[in-house]
C-alpha cells in the first residue's frame, strides 16, 4: 500500500545537540544537500546521514550534483530512486570464497550515485560466457561525467566519475569519492607510491591486462571452450577489450591487487585500510576494471545488492551527522509534518521535516479504534505516498510513532 516518490530535505531548525561519540571517514565523506536540485528538479546529492555504532545509512536521491545528459540512443532517464544504502562501519576481510561483484549498484559514490560494475548486463549471443564490457557498448551513450540511467532511472557510473573530483589533481592523494558495499572507501586515481604511506604521489596501476588472443576460444584461466561456447574473433567490430573475458589478472603487474584495491595508508586512515582506487590510463581515461574488481575483498552485508536492494531500514538508535559532528534528539520530542491532500481521495502524501530520529510506525485509525493501515520503517526527510484507495470514507487519526517521539494528525478520506 505504500510508494516512495522523492526524497526532500528542508532547512527546518530542530533543538538538538552534539554527540560525543567519534565519526570516522565512513560519517563524513558525503557530499550532503538540503535544498539544490539537479536533474528534473530532484533534489540531489545525499540528503540524510545517520549512524549507528555499527552501520551508517544514506539517503539519496541517485541524482548528482553536476549537470548529467544526454544520453545518446538511450530512451532511459533517470528517476528519484529513493534508496537508503547501509554501509558497515568496521568492514571486515572475507577469508572464505570472494563474493561476486554482480550487476547493478556494487557501491555508493559520495554524492549517493550508484557505483556499477564493468558489465552491461549483456553477453555474446545471451551464453553468459563472453560478458560485454559496458565502458566498450555502452561509453557513446555516456554522458560528460561518464554516467547514463539504467532502466527504472538508476543513474549511474561503470567508470571513473570525472565529474565527481579533480582527475589531473596528480601532486595530493585522490580524495575518498564512494564506498563499495563491503564497507571499504574508494579512491580517485592517485595515492602514495608506497603502501606504507611514503615515496610521493602517482597513478594507481590496475593488475588487469589484455591478453594476447586473436580468437576467444579460451578464457582467462585457460579453460578450453567448445565451439558453441566461443566468442566473436578479435576483429575492428569486437577489439581486445570488449568483453571481460578479453583481459586477465596478472599479479604484481601493476599497484592493485585482484579485487581492484590493496592495504595501504591514507590521509584518513594513517594506520592503515584496505581501500579500492578507480583506474584511469595516462592519458586520463578510464583503464579496466575501472572501480571495483570482479569481487570484492571483504564481506558483503545484505540489504544493498540484489533485486530490489538499497532500500534499508536503519535498526536501533540512530545518530545524525549534520555535517561537523553527530546530532542526537535531547529535549524535542516533537515532529513537524507536511500531509497533504487532506481530505484524501486515492492517495495520501506524508513528509517528515529534519528530525534526529527515524524508524517510525505510521498507523491510521477509524474513529472506533480500529487500525485500517500501518506501515514500519518510515523516516524523515523522504516524501511518502500511501495508498487509500480502499478505505472507507471517513474521519481517521494518523499515528507517527518510535520510541522517542508520539505525534498524531487528522485525516479526512472522501469518495
Amino acid at each position: 500500500m505504500i510508494r516512495k516518490l522523492m526524497l526532500m530535505l528542508t532547512a527546518s531548525a530542530f533543538s538538538t545537540q552534539f554527540a560525543t561519540a567519534q565519526v570516522g571517514p565512513e560519517i563524513t565523506s558525503w557530499i550532503r544537500n538540503t535544498t539544490a536540485t539537479g536533474y528534473a528538479g530532484i533534489v540531489n546529492n545525499v540528503q540524510l546521514v545517520q549512524y549507528t555504532t555499527s552501520d551508517v545509512y544514506i539517503s539519496a536521491s541517485c541524482i548528482p550534483g553536476y549537470s548529467i545528459g544526454p544520453w545518446v540512443g538511450n530512451p532511459n532517464v533517470p528517476s528519484n530512486q529513493n534508496f537508503v544504502y547501509k554501509i558497515t562501519r568496521t568492514p571486515v576481510p572475507n577469508t572464505g570464497t570472494a563474493t561476486a561483484v554482480g550487476l547493478g549498484h556494487v557501491g555508493v559514490w559520495k554524492n549517493g550515485v550508484s557505483i556499477f560494475n564493468t558489465q552491461d548486463a549483456m553477453s555474446y549471443n545471451n551464453l553468459h560466457i563472453w560478458n560485454q564490457n559496458a565502458y566498450f557498448f555502452e561509453g557513446a551513450g555516456f554522458d560528460n561525467c561518464l554516467g547514463h540511467p539504467a532502466p527504472g532511472g538508476e543513474y549511474h557510473h561503470h567508470v571513473s566519475p570525472k565529474c565527481l573530483y579533480d582527475i589531473t589533481d596528480s601532486t595530493h592523494h585522490s580524495p575518498i569519492i564512494g564506498f563499495a558495499f563491503d564497507g571499504y572507501p574508494v579512491y580517485g586515481a592517485y595515492a602514495y607510491s608506497n603502501a606504507d604511506g611514503t615515496g610521493g604521489i602517482r597513478r594507481m596501476k590496475s593488475g588487469f591486462q589484455l591478453r594476447s588472443i586473436t580468437q576467444r576460444h579460451t578464457l582467462p584461466d585457460g579453460t578450453v571452450l567448445t565451439s558453441g561456447n566461443y566468442g566473436p574473433d578479435v576483429s575492428p567490430t569486437y577489439p581486445l577489450g570488449a568483453y571481460q573475458e578479453d583481459y586477465v589478472f596478472t599479479a604484481g603487474s601493476g599497484d592493485l591487487d585482484v579485487h581492484n584495491g590493496r592495504w595501504c595508508k591514507t590521509p584518513e586512515y594513517p594506520a592503515g585500510t584496505y581501500c579500492y582506487f578507480v583506474t584511469l590510463d595516462a592519458s586520463l581515461l578510464p583503464q579496466y576494471p575501472y572501480t571495483i574488481g570482479l569481487t570484492y575483498y571483504g564481506i558483503v552485508q545484505p540489504g544493498n545488492i540484489g533485486p530490489g536492494s538499497g532500500h534499508n531500514t536503519p535498526s536501533g538508535t540512530t545518530t545524525v551527522y549534520n555535517g561537523t559532528a553527530g546530532i542526537t534528539e535531547v529535549n524535542n520530542k516533537t515532529i513537524s509534518t507536511m500531509l497533504y491532500p487532506n481530505p484524501a481521495t486515492n492517495y495520501i502524501n506524508l513528509f517528515i521535516q529534519p528530525v534526529a530520529s527515524s524508524n517510525f510506525v505510521v498507523s491510521l485509525t477509524d474513529q472506533a479504534g480500529k487500525t485500517v493501515f500501518t506501515q514500519s520503517g518510515i523516516q524523515p526527510t523522504i516524501l511518502y505516498s500511501f495508498d487509500v484507495t480502499s478505505i472507507p470514507a471517513g474521519m481517521y487519526i494518523m499515528n507517527i510513532k518510535n520510541e522517542a517521539i508520539d505525534h498524531s494528525e487528522k485525516v479526512v478520506i472522501a469518495k
